[in-house]
């Protein structure tokens, strides 16, 4: 840390806020570069971070942290504010097995006020933290730090609106960083800023607002005018219109403005509303134009004035199966339509949105509007393609139900993500899915094991005259070649891949390739599921007939998921055969290596052995 020397006597905010002011660019600097090459050993999220250093540095020397509460919407940014807050010396095992959470986690640290990792929470959860410090008569300020993009969510403005309505003591801040709603940035607009922020303008403001209460016609001709004049510097009329003191935009990199204009608005009740403008990727040049190639790193990316990859070819992802096939498909049949809530990279739609832009819909963080949006297509006969992860389907689940799977309406969801996803953690795992979506009424449920099935699968989908949903994992699948020929597969059938006697493994999706490793060693039968909804039941008879010991393997949660509708089914056949059910336990499952996750939880290979061999002890089974 000799190459650190502010930033090295910094183990928590107290050491930041004896600092000079005239230290703090200094300290701003140190602190880029501590994160441009602590990421080069471990990856994670780069650019939002290099964006929101001088930001986080105003904000804890400004305010009283961990007393006063600052809430980081989604944590992608929030790097910096993990450096600062006592964990400077563990950032490089971020996102790592048993190293520091990839976003804000109350279970680590003091500083972390609220755990986040989905968009567009922070306004909520500052706001209810607000309204805590009022009922408790708490000097202390609540301050929701939120982005750009995750504005495009509706429960922003729905906690914005209840803010204003009750005239809360929170300061919002809008972390701008694709201008996405000002450009207006400079010398004038800081300087508004600091004059709006000001406890003199805030006095006259008021004090005006009262004097002129007495004449209603007089007050709302002054509060036109204000709103005027102020919408030329500015343009906050909106959240002006939800009860907000608008103040901005300001630079964001200028630290200077950024301690003044906190300090001001530190000292102001009711909502208050900062406009912040940053540069994502700021002081690397590599991420300055290229922010979303940098939005996530792998290590050693410094060496390579690019995002560090791999130039040997490489077998495509889930992903990238998909993105083929959308394209592939849309080429075919014009009706069809791609969706996504602003997941168009990892979702594999880049290509689709170039070669049908009219055709392409990104709809921001709105995951709820995004499935309703698909319905309204789907009525109109059109043939909408959601492209969505797991993790972010759950934020949508009512209108999955009620406006897609009521109306019975052929809306197919390709669900990226599903099972374990490794560094994100547990805010991002895709463990609920097979769950939260097979009670649904209509809905067809179908995992591929492996890239054939899954393009076969999207294409029998697509075909159905229904909703259906095809999840498969994050990543590469086993090596399948895959056909070009587009063909359906039969609903609700399975297949038998492996003959074995006693033993019979049941395997969903992803699960397959590690049963047949298990059954090698066990001379067990496999059976691809493929389906989870509708069940092969007739085949789950058959082999219920032959075997003693039935085993089912997802990648799911074991409560509700896949072997629980095989239990249901046999319970309700009333056929008795012993059943172990092997997937993900009834807990949060952490960030980490996704082989080694899986092995922790024995969904490896070696898992599955033990696991048959433990039950197998208590059934009729041949000895193993």
């Amino acid at each position: 840390m000799n190459s650190f020397p502010l930033l090295s006597r910094i183990a928590t905010p107290v050491q930041l806020r004896q600092l000079q002011e005239h230290e703090l660019t200094q300290l701003a600097q140190e602190l880029r570069e501590f994160l441009l090459q602590s990421l080069d050993q471990c990856g994670g999220h780069l650019a939002a971070g290099l964006g929101t250093v001088e930001l986080t540095i105003a904000l804890h020397y400004v305010f009283n942290t961990p007393d006063d509460r600052l809430v980081w919407d989604v944590g992608h940014q929030a790097y910096p504010h993990k450096i600062l807050t006592g964990r400077r010396d563990q950032i490089h095992t971020i996102r790592q097995t048993g190293g520091l959470a990839p976003f804000n986690s109350r279970a680590e640290s003091i500083y972390d006020a609220f755990g986040v990792g989905h968009s567009s929470t922070s306004i909520s959860a500052a706001l209810g933290m607000a309204i805590a410090a009022a009922q408790t008569q708490s000097a202390r300020k609540s301050i929701a730090i939120i982005g750009d993009g995750a504005m495009t969510a509706g429960m922003a403005f729905e906690a914005l609106n209840h803010a204003g309505d009750i005239d809360a003591n929170l300061l919002v801040i809008l972390n701008d960083n694709d201008m996405s709603i000002s450009n207006n940035v400079g010398a004038l607009s800081n300087y508004f800023a600091k004059v709006m922020s000001g406890r003199f303008y805030s006095t006259m403001r008021e004090g005006g607002k009262k004097a002129l209460s007495i004449v209603p016609a007089v007050q709302e001709f002054a509060r036109k005018t204000e709103e005027h004049l102020k919408g030329m510097f500015v343009p906050g009329t909106l959240f002006e219109e939800l009860g907000f003191n608008y103040i901005g935009p300001i630079d964001g990199h200028d630290l200077p403005t950024l301690l003044s204009t906190l300090g001001n608005l530190r000292l102001l009740n009711g909502p208050q509303f900062l406009h912040v403008v940053t540069k994502k990727g700021k002081g690397f040049a590599c991420a300055e134009s290229d922010p979303i190639g940098y939005h996530a790193v792998t290590p050693g990316f410094l060496n390579n004035s690019a995002v560090a990859k791999n130039t040997a070819k490489k077998a495509p992802t889930y992903s990238e199966i998909f993105g083929d096939w959308i394209c592939e498909m849309a080429a075919l049949d014009e009706r069809l339509v791609g969706l996504t809530p602003a997941m168009r990279e990892g979702s594999g739609l880049v290509k689709f949105s170039q070669m049908f832009p009219t055709r392409y819909f990104d709809v921001g963080i709105a995951e709820q509007h995004c499935v309703t949006l698909a319905a309204g297509l789907a009525c109109e006969g059109l043939k909408p393609v959601v492209a969505i992860y797991s993790t972010f389907l759950q934020r949508a689940y009512d209108q999955l139900i009620h406006d897609v799977a009521i109306q019975n309406l052929p809306v197919l969801f390709a669900i990226d993500r599903a099972g374990i996803v490794g560094g994100d953690g547990v805010t991002h795992m895709g463990s609920f899915d097979l769950s939260y979506l097979r009670c649904i009424p209509n809905l067809v449920v179908m995992t591929p094991s492996d890239e054939e099935e899954c393009r076969q699968m999207l294409y029998s989908g697509f075909l159905h005259n229904g909703p259906c949903a095809v999840r498969y994992p994050r990543g590469v699948g086993p090596g399948v070649k895959i056909n070009a020929t587009m063909q359906t597969i039969p609903f609700g059938k399975g297949e038998i891949r492996h003959n074995g006697k006693d033993i019979a493994i049941l395997a969903f999706g992803s699960m397959l390739a590690p049963a047949l490793n298990a059954a090698a060693e066990l001379n067990a039968t496999v059976v691809n599921m493929r389906f989870v909804k509708p069940l092969d039941t007739e085949l789950l008879t058959q082999i219920a007939s032959t075997h003693s010991l039935l085993i089912t393997v997802e990648e799911n949660a074991v409560l509700g998921g896949a072997g629980s509708a095989v239990s249901e089914y046999l319970n309700a056949a009333n056929i008795s055969c012993p059943l172990l059910q092997l997937g993900l336990p009834d807990q949060f499952i952490e960030h980490g290596n996704p082989k080694e996750l899986l092995a922790k939880y024995g969904l490896d290979a070696a898992g599955i052995v033990a696991a048959i061999k433990e039950r197998a002890k208590t059934t009729s089974c041949s000895p193993l």
